[in-house]
């Protein structure tokens, strides 16, 4: 059975489209493409159809992660299609709830910081949007830190 994770931020340029191109690289390497399938939102439509922020990407790269999403919205029937909708910070959380149509799609949203092993002081994953290279920097260490133990659940 294919599991279905959607990561969600504000504008879909920074944090979930990283922690996305983070966790499909780590079920690539762990030969599990065929059971994973995961992708990315936004709370805000603003930069729909727009690539990754470059400083984020280019960040990623150095980590020889790539990035490749385009920004989107979160849509209603994501709540059907996902098993899992996880979100970077407590106003998308709650962005997410106010979405949801229905209890049951409720019950499928997470915050990111559930997952987060090494770095239990972190509540949210921070936007690096309006913050310098060293931002950009600590978000993929959060992310790379929580989409292990995702994945670590996944595969139990």
């Amino acid at each position: 059975m294919k599991q279905r994770i959607l990561f969600v931020c504000l504008g879909n340029i920074c944090r979930s489209p990283a922690a996305e191109a983070i966790l499909q690289q780590m079920i690539t390497r762990e030969g599990l493409v065929e059971h994973i399938v995961v992708d990315s939102a936004g709370t805000y439509g603003g930069h729909a159809g727009e690539r990754s922020d470059v400083r984020m990407r280019r960040a990623a790269e150095a980590r020889g992660i790539e990035m490749t999403h385009r920004a989107r919205q979160v849509r209603e029937e994501d709540f059907g299609r996902f098993d899992r909708i996880i979100a970077m910070d407590d106003n998308n959380y709650e962005a997410l709830f106010r979405l949801a149509p229905d209890r049951a799609a409720q019950q499928k949203i997470f915050r990111f910081r559930e997952y987060l092993r090494h770095h239990p002081d972190w509540s949210y994953i921070p936007d690096p949007y309006y913050e310098g290279h060293e931002g950009f920097e600590l978000v993929l260490d959060l992310l790379e830190d929580g989409c292990t133990q995702l994945l670590d659940e996944l595969k139990a």
